[in-house]
Formats: C-alpha cells, sequence, structure tokens
C-alpha cells in the first residue's frame, strides 16, 4: 500500500511564543516602507532597527536583557538618516554592519557586556553608493569581506580590514536590488530584481553565470536564496497576486524544478532556511504566520511541514544561527517577531522523549572562525564553513577586537610628511638651518686647527 503522509522527522516540529517576562517590551519599532527583517540576532546580542528623530538608530540588547526596555536605553545612533538593514558578523559576535538612507554603510564594535552609552562612533565608514544602501550581508567563511547593494542598482564588496571598495558590481542590474544571497562557501552569489529577474553572478569575475527573467510574474518584490545543494529558492508572486515559492536548478534556468502557490496575502516573503536540516522557513511582513518547508532530492523536492500562527502581525523578523539555539530542548530554530512596541521570541522544537543529544537533529555546524582571510579571497581562494560540533552545546570564544587599517590613512600620512619637506616649507624658515650648517663648520675647523697651533 502507498502511504498517505510522507515520513519526517520534521512533520511535528511545533513553534511557541515564550512568556510575556521574556520578550522585550516597549520598543518603537522602525516604520520605514523596506523590506527587510528589521533585527538581527547572535548568540549574545539582538539588534532592532528603531524610529529616531534626527537620523537613524538601532538597539543592540544583551539576550538576557528581557522586559521592558526603558526610553532612554542607549543606541546606535551614528547614520544621519533612517537605517534599512542591519546584520551581524558571523565570525565576530560583537561586530555588526547597518545600511542606510544616508548612503553609507557603517561597521560597529559593541561592547562585550552591551551598550552603556550612546554609540556614535563606527569602527569604519564605507562610501562609495549614491543612493540608499538598503542590504548588507557578510561573507559567510571570509574574515572582513562585507557586501552592500543600494538603490543605485550596484553591489560593491568591501575589505573591511582595509575599509576598500574591492568590487563594485555596476550595470548588472537595471532596477533597484530586492535582495542579495552568498551560497555555502561564498564563492557565487544570487540576486533578486525589480525587473522580476534572477541572477547567479561569480562576484570576482564580475560575470552572470546563469539568469532567469520572469521568475515570477508578479509586480511585488520577490526573494532568492541559495540552498547548500546549489540550488536557488524562491519566493515571489504570480500574475494573479497569488503567493509562490519556486525552486531552481541553476545549471538550467529555463523551467523551475516545482512551484508552490501558498496564499493570496500580499506580504513580502522572507525565507530563512538552515542548511544542516534543509529546512526553509517563510516569514511574510504583515503575516502573523510562520510556514516551514523541508526540502529534499527528490520530485516533488519542496514538502510543506506545518504553520506556526499567531493573532498579532509581524513587521520584522530575526532569526538565530544555529549556534545559538538550546540543543537540550531540541531547539531547531529560534526567531524574533517584531510586533509594533516589543520583541517576541518564538522557539520551534521537535518533539522528543529522550533527553540525550540528538546527532540527526544537530550535524556539525558553520562555527564562528572564518575560513579564509579577506586578502585570499580576493586573490581567487575559496574555503568551506569552518564547522563545530553542538554536543555539549555552542561555548563562544574570545572575540578578537576589530581593527581597521585604512590604507588611505597611510597615503595621506605620506602627503603631509612630503608638504612638510616641500621647499615652500623649507624656505619658510631658513635662519635656523644655516645657523645650524655654520656652528657645525665652525666646530669642525676648531678641532681640526688647534692641534696645529
Amino acid at each position: 500500500m502507498r502511504r498517505v503522509v510522507r515520513q519526517s522527522k520534521f512533520r511535528h516540529v511545533f513553534g511557541q511564543a515564550v512568556k510575556n517576562d521574556q520578550c522585550y517590551d516597549d520598543i518603537r519599532v522602525s516604520r520605514v516602507t523596506w523590506d527587510s527583517a528589521f533585527c538581527a540576532v547572535n548568540p549574545k546580542f539582538v539588534a532592532i532597527i528603531i524610529e529616531a528623530s534626527g537620523g537613524g538608530a538601532f538597539l543592540v540588547l544583551p539576550l538576557h536583557k528581557t522586559g521592558r526596555i526603558d526610553k532612554s536605553y542607549p543606541t546606535v545612533c551614528g547614520h544621519t538618516g533612517p537605517v534599512l538593514d542591519i546584520e551581524w558578523c558571523p565570525h565576530n559576535d560583537q561586530v555588526i554592519a547597518s545600511g542606510s538612507e544616508d548612503c553609507t554603510v557603517m561597521v560597529w564594535q559593541i561592547p562585550e557586556n552591551g551598550l552603556v552609552t550612546a554609540m556614535s562612533e563606527p569602527v569604519v565608514v564605507l562610501e562609495g553608493h549614491s543612493k540608499r544602501v538598503g542590504i548588507i550581508t557578510w561573507h559567510p567563511t571570509a574574515r572582513n569581506v562585507l557586501l552592500s547593494a543600494g538603490c543605485d542598482n550596484q553591489i560593491i564588496i568591501w575589505n573591511v580590514g582595509t575599509g576598500e571598495a574591492m568590487i563594485n558590481l555596476e550595470d548588472m542590474h537595471p532596477d533597484v536590488i530586492y535582495n542579495v544571497c552568498w551560497n555555502r562557501n561564498g564563492s557565487l552569489i544570487c540576486t533578486s530584481c525589480k525587473d522580476k529577474g534572477i541572477r547567479v553572478i561569480d562576484p570576482r569575475k564580475e560575470t552572470i553565470i546563469a539568469e532567469k527573467e520572469k521568475a515570477h510574474e508578479g509586480a511585488r518584490p520577490m526573494r532568492a536564496i541559495f540552498l547548500s545543494d546549489g540550488n536557488v529558492l524562491t519566493t515571489g508572486f504570480s500574475r494573479m497576486s497569488e503567493r509562490q515559492l519556486a525552486l531552481w536548478n541553476t545549471s538550467n534556468m529555463d523551467e523551475p524544478m516545482t512551484v508552490n502557490e501558498m496564499d493570496t496575502s500580499n506580504g513580502v516573503l522572507l525565507p530563512f532556511y538552515d542548511p544542516d536540516t534543509n529546512v526553509v522557513y517563510l516569514c511574510g511582513k504583515g503575516d502573523s504566520s510562520i510556514r516551514y518547508f523541508e526540502i529534499t532530492d527528490e520530485a516533488p523536492y519542496v514538502h510543506f511541514l506545518s504553520t506556526f500562527a499567531t493573532k498579532e502581525p509581524q513587521r520584522g523578523m530575526g532569526y538565530m544561527p544555529k549556534r545559538g539555539l538550546d540543543v537540550n530542548k531540541c531547539e531547531i530554530a529560534r526567531f524574533y517577531k517584531l510586533h509594533e512596541r516589543k520583541c517576541e521570541p518564538i522557539v520551534m522544537t521537535v518533539p522528543r522523549k529522550s533527553d540525550l543529544f540528538q546527532d540527526d537533529l544537530y550535524p556539525d555546524t558553520a562555527g564562528p572562525d572564518p575560513a579564509l582571510e579577506a586578502e585570499d579571497w580576493f586573490d581567487g581562494k575559496n574555503g568551506d564553513p569552518i564547522s563545530i560540533s553542538l554536543k555539549n552545546g555552542y561555548v563562544p570564544g574570545k572575540n578578537r577586537e576589530f581593527k581597521v587599517v585604512k590604507k588611505n590613512i597611510l597615503d595621506s600620512k605620506v602627503t603631509k610628511n612630503s608638504e612638510n619637506s616641500s621647499p615652500a616649507n623649507k624656505s619658510a624658515s631658513p635662519t635656523p638651518s644655516i645657523g645650524r650648517l655654520l656652528a657645525v663648520f665652525l666646530r669642525w675647523f676648531v678641532d681640526d686647527v688647534q692641534p696645529t697651533l
């Protein structure tokens, strides 16, 4: 007999919102009309973009600082325009990057125990975009490599360690870029664009490897992400404004491997992917639910698992990296859902009777150590993520202090020195140098002549 229900260890995954005292309350979440997550999480901090008068700001809270957040709590507030996107560095839990309407990207080093006073001085300011910067994403395996995309339709890849723009991808996107995603080892990126196309790009060769025009027929924003096997998963809208989920093989993008139609809501679906379990979570902006799907190698490839639903719509969503989860409770994902005035953690759990470590739920996952330095990656090398075991839980190591050695600062010092030794400066004070010469000559003359007298 044919089985009606497909077997899967994730079929009974259930979501649960934490109690009120474990939420972050009284936060003025940003009202900017931009389709980013507005929230970034790592094993130490949760960062949330907030409403701020006279510029852009975001909160950085230690995970344990739950409850009501005081209005005078210090913020990160160096941008002169609203902040549109933030992302924690995967290799240093105290470093976060932010992109803003003021056309700049800023990188910040957060103190180990969180902010004590407002922070307005970033470690480095990256200037190169001519319009607002709405997308920020760190390289998954190379240290200090950061990608930014702006409304000027260009993508810039920075070496944050030197503050330089190393790669500038212009003329590849004729319209606004909706999102950019690295593949597992960071050798390729995939993008979705307002022209309804998705592109797979080799950023170092500055070439488009694969492209699909009109991946989704609808006019509303799309999202495209890489899966661990190299396929691309997209979310978008049909011509009838139905929300869709599609899977593409990058070696042949004429037709999708599969297309799933979901509903007719108009919120943009933000996909969050777990490469260890091959589960994709879809969080719609303005929705009150999180849907999750399992991706497999055999048709129909995308299998619906379940839906977690609440009453309140979500303004944004943060997604905890695997190393920040509680393995003793069989927690396979944790979301930080933004309401209008609060942030509510939601825990996804696989029900298991045993208290032992579940190897099948927690294969070795990407750790915080980079596989490459920035210079190696720009020179053409690739490196897979360095994996760690979660068997005894994740123990954070000591983060190195983030330092930037700006190339142009050294250049300016050289020019200053050359200015000081220029003829104009020499002629401005000739007397001391002539006097010094005379003194040296007299001393030499006296020492030389004295014995013969």
